[in-house]
């Protein structure tokens, strides 16, 4: 006999539970094929419910093939329906995808001294601005562009960014060979979905940046690790038959270095005559402190080679997500289809916020006061370290980005560990090198807390060190 029992605290309607049990004992074998139920008027009486419950419970069955109603005869449970239904093995990702290491999450709580690298301090965001831009926008947007934008990114905000390439970075592009992304990683994701084919090499720096040599592995490509030195990805050392290079030249991760100009030539002539693409990932490089300038590597190669990756989640806010890339015309029809298939296109409203952000002087102005603040944090840190570490650790020299990276002697990971322990955040350089902790040394962000936090970190770190030493 068919045992249903009704909650009456259950946010479920009647006929959603009645349909349910049913469902349920029919998957489970306690309903074969040819079984029939109570007329829908006996069992809304057992049950105490109205009648129309379990017709509609009853009704639903029937359009799903599973219960057979016909006037004046039974229910039944259909024929052909599925029987019992045992349990198999859950389905599991490709081997890949288990072994690779977890997202990093949100911390529970900030660190009192903070020193991850590429963490932006957001107390100096223009907070007010930026949501009175959203707003208007939104009022503003037209009834079209609140259902699905061009893949490609706002036309106005492609203009934008192409005019601040120009002017901070030298780059000659026009809009028609930008496009806008949720951050720098998908960026990198496009380009390597539309020049890449399944066990195509591509050389990384060793040290460099994990994700990116995570997502090339998942595309079916193979990474290999380049050694940088100090002038950059020693271009001698890149395999023949790389198909494509990945490469943090404005202010190489982690390391923090410049690539020379020598060693930026040596491998765009490398990439002419293999037939390979570059990938510039340029991830932070709008705070300089340096009058020098930092010639990116596409506008040292006029053969449509390189592939320039940008973001605006280190000067503005991580959450917004908001990067772009600027291509060779020849890739932007794949890229905007792969972008469509992708996640079809970046919010609109954020778009056209930050084009204003842009064209009306915003992001400027905030970008001079990151520069104030964060270069009186850099070198407040920088002449702490020379004092304080001089005996334990090597600074790596450095002219851009949110964070500077130091060399040591050994294993920096045990002082990692305990000075998490004891509220530092900070890295080891071992965690971004292939194999790991392959190389000795600390990266020091700057950027997500005050002078004196920094300070008073430091000191921290120094006993830490200190107490470890003599145990």
């Amino acid at each position: 006999m068919l045992e249903i029992s009704l909650d009456q605290e259950s946010p479920l309607s009647w006929p959603h539970q009645i349909y349910r049990q049913i469902r349920s004992a029919v998957m489970a074998g306690g309903l074969r094929n040819g079984d029939s139920l109570p007329p829908a008027g006996e069992l809304a009486r057992r049950l105490t419910v109205p009648e129309e419950s379990v017709g509609t419970a009853y009704a639903w069955m029937g359009a799903e093939g599973v219960l057979e109603c016909r006037n004046g005869a039974p229910a039944r449970i259909r024929t052909g329906a599925r029987g019992e239904h045992r349990a198999g093995e859950p389905v599991a990702p490709l081997g890949f995808w288990a072994d690779l290491p977890r997202p990093p999450s949100r911390l529970n709580a900030t660190p009192a001294h903070d020193f991850r690298a590429g963490v932006p301090d957001t107390r100096l965001f223009p907070t007010d601005t930026w949501l009175r831009l959203l707003t208007e926008e939104t009022a503003a947007m037209p009834p079209r562009l609140l259902v699905y934008d061009d893949p490609r990114g706002n036309a106005d905000l492609r203009a934008s960014i192409a005019a601040r390439l120009r002017r901070s970075r030298g780059l000659e592009a026009g809009a028609a060979e930008v496009l806008v992304t949720n951050g720098a990683q998908q960026a990198v994701h496009l380009a390597a979905r539309v020049l890449l084919r399944p066990g195509d090499r591509v050389a990384v720096e060793n040290p460099g940046y994990p994700p990116a040599r995570q997502l090339f592995t998942s595309l079916g490509a193979e990474p290999v690790g380049v050694r940088v030195d100090a002038q950059g990805l020693v271009v001698d050392e890149i395999p023949d038959d790389c198909r494509l290079v990945h490469v943090t030249p404005a202010h190489q991760f982690p390391l923090g270095t410049a690539m020379s100009l020598r060693r930026k030539l040596e491998l765009l002539e490398w990439a002419r005559r293999r037939g390979a693409a570059i990938v510039e990932d340029d991830y932070d490089s709008e705070l300089k402190f340096t009058e020098r300038p930092l010639e990116p590597l596409h506008s040292l190669c006029p053969d449509g080679r390189v592939v320039y990756v940008g973001s605006f989640s280190k000067v503005m806010l991580p959450m917004l997500r908001l990067g772009f890339l600027v291509a060779p015309p020849a890739l932007m029809p794949a890229l905007a289809k792969a972008r469509y298939l992708t996640d079809v296109c970046t919010p609109s409203v954020e778009q056209a916020a930050l084009a204003r952000f842009l064209a009306g002087g915003g992001f400027a102005a905030h970008l001079r006061g990151l520069l104030a603040e964060y270069g009186a944090r850099r070198e407040l840190l920088t002449d702490v370290l020379t004092r304080d570490f001089g005996d334990v650790l090597t600074l790596v020299p450095s002219e851009a980005g949110l964070h500077v990276t130091a060399r040591a002697e050994h294993d920096m990971w045990p002082l990692v560990q305990a000075a998490r322990r004891a509220g530092i955040w900070l890295y080891s350089l071992g965690d971004f090198t292939d194999p790991p902790n392959s190389a000795h040394g600390l990266l020091f962000g700057y950027t997500a807390m005050p002078a004196g936090a920094i300070e008073a970190g430091l000191r921290k770190l120094r006993g830490i060190h200190d107490r470890k030493g003599r145990k």
